[in-house]
């Protein structure tokens, strides 16, 4: 059985729509795109090398970041490109309504209900199967409860608007930080693991003679 990781760059509202370019995804006028490019340095580029090339077996996309990445990585072609290397050789899981073939290579397309796919897929797999972008999908992993790891890339920025990483529907669950470091240009990485369900208490005063 793999285990499910959720790899996100967010902004400190929790918006993970566009981080790399203006026109990323538009949606319901969007005009943000773009937001992480100035907080890329030599310690980010590390830590996605670290993530992409060390820590992940399989790759789990929603049709519009299959896209992007499709039109993107297989055109890097350099040897001494980690990150690359590993995305264009890498097995490629994909959830679209849309799409009937793939052309990107070691690419697959999911048949059917997205997480009845994923959920088959997870007990099928070894190793980390892990999604990036593609909110829709993320948004459908959590709302089954399906995710075991979230790895979150928090850029100090506030956008105000934009497609949220956790939105209504998710199902209630507790998580324990696991590994944090931060990025000269004030990027913090964070790992949670799972703490199963939430407990919950209260502030309240006991009474006073």
């Amino acid at each position: 059985m793999s285990t499910l990781i959720v790899t996100a760059f967010v902004t400190l509202d929790g918006v993970m729509q566009a981080p790399g370019g203006p026109d990323e995804d538009v949606d319901a006028g969007f005009a943000h795109g773009g937001w992480q490019v100035p907080y890329v340095d030599d310690d980010f580029m590390g830590l996605m090398t670290g993530v992409f090339e060390r820590t992940a077996d399989h790759l789990l996309l929603g049709r519009k970041t299959y896209d992007i990445f499709a039109t993107y990585w297989p055109r890097v072609t350099d040897p001494d490109n980690p990150i690359a290397v590993k995305l264009n050789s890498m097995p490629k899981y994909v959830a679209s309504r849309t799409r009937e073939s793939l052309e990107w290579n070691n690419s697959q397309l999911l048949v059917g209900d997205a997480a009845e796919a994923v959920a088959r897929l997870k007990e099928q797999l070894d190793g980390v199967l892990m999604t990036q972008g593609s909110s829709d999908l993320i948004r459908t992993l959590q709302q089954h409860d399906l995710v075991d790891e979230y790895r979150l890339l928090i850029n100090p920025v506030i956008l105000g608007t934009g497609k949220r990483l956790f939105a209504e529907g998710a199902a209630p669950t507790a998580w324990r930080l696991t590994e944090s470091r931060t990025t000269g240009a004030g990027v913090q990485y964070c790992v949670y693991q799972r703490a199963g369900k939430p407990e919950y208490g209260t502030f309240e005063l006991d009474e006073q003679d």
